[in-house]
């Protein structure tokens, strides 16, 4: 890595080189002190005045020198260029030159002019030593080694071949070799330790870097020999670990600094010993990195290796902000975002937990599942953000209530609870009820009172038969038994609920396949006039006749239906029987279809209505479409829109079972009806309660008033009809007084036996 010439020398160095030029002034001292007492010997032994005119002439360029160091002393060597590098090099190898120059004239003359031996000797003597000393003082510069050889060797090669003398010259001749060596000793030395210098300043730089990276990486960094003790040490890992300054665990002792950490600061005293013995553990590749958790919500991951002699290499990160996020990942994966309860999945997560934990112990378990009733029309009424505040307020009642037990969500508006071991069944159903009871009642949410009622279903097993989803499906039971009979109740599991559930089951299996085949069939209940003069209008009821069970009850399999999912296939069904059934009857008489919420959801109603009325070709004026209030509380506006565009069609729309949901007079006005068919539960005992006949006939004023025709349903006595005739109550009459659901063929024959018969107080009892 030789430089070619100054301009290849970095600066800093090629100025230390021109620096060193300057040095060692003692030795000039010495120098000059030897040569003018040389030259002052060789005055005196040969009386020559030169040699006096010489000595004076080292004291002046001594002088000169030592003026010049002190002047470049003073200069501001940070801001020298390299072309001023340069030019001191030149006035400092002028001054260094001018001595050698001297001397070489001692010597030259000594030869040439005073021919003395003892001149002669001191004089080349004293020369060939300081040529000797360039090497050492003037290496740095390649210029005044040069200048210097040259200037004392050649006055002396010239006053040698100009003595005449053979030997003489001889001698002068192999000064050049001489002079040759020491150049090339000079410049080895300058090209040496300029290598050094480059070497140790690229060593110095990449020690910077290496402690800059080092010091800077954002993972803590410990590297101990094999006795374990600390080699190296990062800034880092004393900020994380807090065990002091780098440079004071120089080669102490690893797990000395933990435990002093430990005494000192955040650290537990047993987690040094953890730290060593899973470092160990993770070094040897038993583990391939380990989690530590320390006090202060720090959290450290640690990795290490083995160094080929015996050491090792520790780096650990501080992850206690992934540790956090993954806390909440996976808080948010098992809880209940809005109750903050345990979710399904962890709930059943927890039980395994529990029974895991007690293998042996023995005594019943329990299972509760709640449902809360009718919590839907909290959302419907007041909104969804209330009803979720309602919710969290029944979950943390809940929560209070249950003591040890695990609480979990379920699902909506439903919540899953399981009871721990106790002794007996009977303190444990007396736990769950207790549970039960105080979660009823009164609860304040955002300025409201709500009365809120759960139903609940629950089942006590012993441990040994515990399996999650089989306790699920039997407290789910449960509960279904305890809606259908109280809301607010609560069941136990029996065994019967089981068959009575695999009964259900394939009940509903064997719905589907008749659905699907097109098995069920259908019956039509004629509406009259009042008068009983003339048959109206039909509705189609759907019944289903099962293979082995006979005649399934119409609110039995309907329920089931909806619940499947397949109400609007049954639907379909009897738009497009009912509507071909009645192409056969009398052009005055119209059909009656019921259409179910499911089948108000979206717009595909439409064309269905559509196909069927095409498929038989009967007119839509022909067609009465029944709906309930029911089917109007989940979307009413696009209830509304489908229900205009029935009607715009032709189609007659009638509300059916009016009277028995809530806010039934606000439909009359707003909705597209054409017919108000009002629920038998008004008729019910009008001939012995006037109240009731008052109600009756008040509502159906306000009808009338709205311009909508009246039928009443479930007329099934002469005096309820007579009674409803006297006050022109209704316009037609569906009930037994008049017919039972009887086949598509006998509507003809009941209309054809009317005209047959007195028109007062006939009734018609074909089957």
């Amino acid at each position: 890595m030789k430089p070619d010439s100054p301009n290849r020398v970095p600066l800093d160095v090629y100025l230390s080189f021109v620096s060193s030029l300057s040095g060692n002034r003692m030795t000039l001292l010495a120098g000059v002190i030897v040569h003018v007492a040389t030259c002052l010997a060789v005055a005196a032994k040969t009386q020559s005045s030169v040699y006096i005119l010489l000595s004076a002439a080292f004291l002046l360029v001594f002088s000169v020198r030592m003026a010049i160091f002190r002047q470049f002393d003073r200069v501001d060597k940070e801001r020298l260029s390299h072309a001023g590098i340069e030019r001191w090099e030149r006035i400092l190898v002028a001054g260094a030159a001018c001595t050698t120059a001297l001397l070489g004239i001692a010597s030259g003359y000594a030869i040439f002019v005073v021919r003395d031996s003892f001149a002669e000797l001191a004089c080349i003597a004293v020369t060939m030593a300081t040529m000797v000393s360039v090497v050492g003082r003037n290496y740095g510069s390649r210029l005044a080694v040069d200048l210097q050889t040259f200037s004392c060797c050649l006055p002396m090669i010239i006053c040698s071949l100009l003595a005449l003398d053979f030997y003489r010259g001889l001698l002068s001749i192999f000064l050049i070799p001489f002079w040759l060596t020491t150049r090339a000793m000079a410049n080895g030395v300058r090209d040496f330790l300029y290598e050094n210098v480059i070497a140790r300043r690229e060593i110095t730089m990449i020690a910077d870097r290496f402690d800059t990276a080092l010091n800077n990486m954002p993972h803590g960094l410990v590297m101990v020999d094999m006795e374990n003790r600390i080699q190296v040490v990062n800034r880092k890992a004393c900020e994380l670990l807090k065990i002091g300054a780098p440079e004071r665990l120089k080669d102490r002792d690893l797990g000395a600094v933990l435990r002093y950490g430990a005494r000192y600061s955040f650290m537990d005293a047993s987690q040094p010993e953890l730290i060593l013995r899973q470092l160990t553990q993770v070094a040897d590749g038993n583990l391939s990195r380990t989690l530590i958790h320390f006090p202060e919500n720090l959290s450290l991951e640690f990795s290490a290796s083995r160094r080929a002699d015996g050491g090792a290499v520790l780096i650990f990160e501080d992850v206690s902000s992934r540790v956090k996020a993954e806390q909440k990942i996976m808080h948010m994966v098992r809880f209940d975002a809005l109750t903050g309860l345990p979710n399904r999945e962890y709930f059943g997560q927890l039980v395994q937990e529990y029974l895991a934990r007690h293998p042996r112990k023995s005594g019943p378990l329990g299972f509760m599942v709640l449902d809360i009733d009718e919590f839907k029309h909290v959302n419907d009424m007041r909104g969804h953000v209330t009803g979720d505040h309602l919710l969290c307020a029944i979950a943390a009642r809940i929560k209070q209530a249950c003591g040890n037990a695990i609480l979990g969500r379920l699902m909506g508006d439903q919540f899953i609870l399981f009871f721990p071991h106790a002794k007996e069944p009977t303190s444990l159903e007396l736990s769950i009820r207790r549970v039960h009871a105080a979660i009823q009642g009164h609860y304040e949410v955002d300025e409201l009172t709500f009365l809120v009622s759960l139903s609940a279903g629950y089942a006590v097993l012993e441990s040994s038969a515990f399996a999650m989803d089989e306790w699920s499906v039997k407290a789910d039971l449960a509960l279904f038994e305890s809606k259908s009979r109280l809301k607010g109740g609560i069941s136990g599991f029996e065994r019967e609920m089981d068959g009575r559930y695999i009964e259900q089951q394939k009940l509903k299996a064997d719905l589907r396949e008749a659905v699907s085949a097109q098995a069920l069939h259908l019956v039509f209940q004629p509406m009259f006039r009042a008068d009983g003069a003339r048959i109206e209008c039909a509705e189609a009821l759907a019944r289903w006749v099962h293979p082995e069970k006979g005649s399934i009850p119409p609110d039995v399999f309907i329920r089931l239906a909806e619940e499947m999912g397949i109400i609007s296939d049954i639907t379909r069904f009897v738009l497009f029987k009912a509507c071909s059934e009645c192409m056969s009857w009398p052009d005055h008489i119209a059909v009656s279809v019921n259409l179910s919420a499911r089948d108000l959801r979206d717009a595909d109603i439409l064309s269905v209505v559509a196909d069927a009325l095409a498929h038989s070709g009967l007119d839509a004026a022909r067609l009465h479409l029944e709906v309930t209030e029911s089917c109007l509380i989940d979307e009413p506006q696009a209830v509304r829109a489908i229900l205009a565009e029935l009607r715009a069609r032709g189609i007659t729309i009638a509300i059916d079972d009016f009277g028995t949901g809530f806010s039934s007079l606000s439909y009359l006005d707003t909705l597209p009806l054409d017919i108000v068919k009002i629920d038998r539960s008004f008729v019910r005992n009008i001939v012995e309660d006037t109240r009731r006949l008052k109600l009756l006939r008040g509502t159906v004023h306000l009808a009338r008033e709205l311009g909508l025709k009246i039928v009443i349903e479930g007329v099934e006595t002469e005096e309820q009809l007579a009674l409803l005739n006297k006050h022109r109550s209704t316009d037609l009459v569906q009930g037994y007084v008049f017919s039972q659901p009887v086949p598509s063929q006998n509507i003809p024959l009941l209309q054809q036996g009317i005209g047959r018969r007195p028109v007062q107080r006939r009734r018609n009892k074909v089957a």
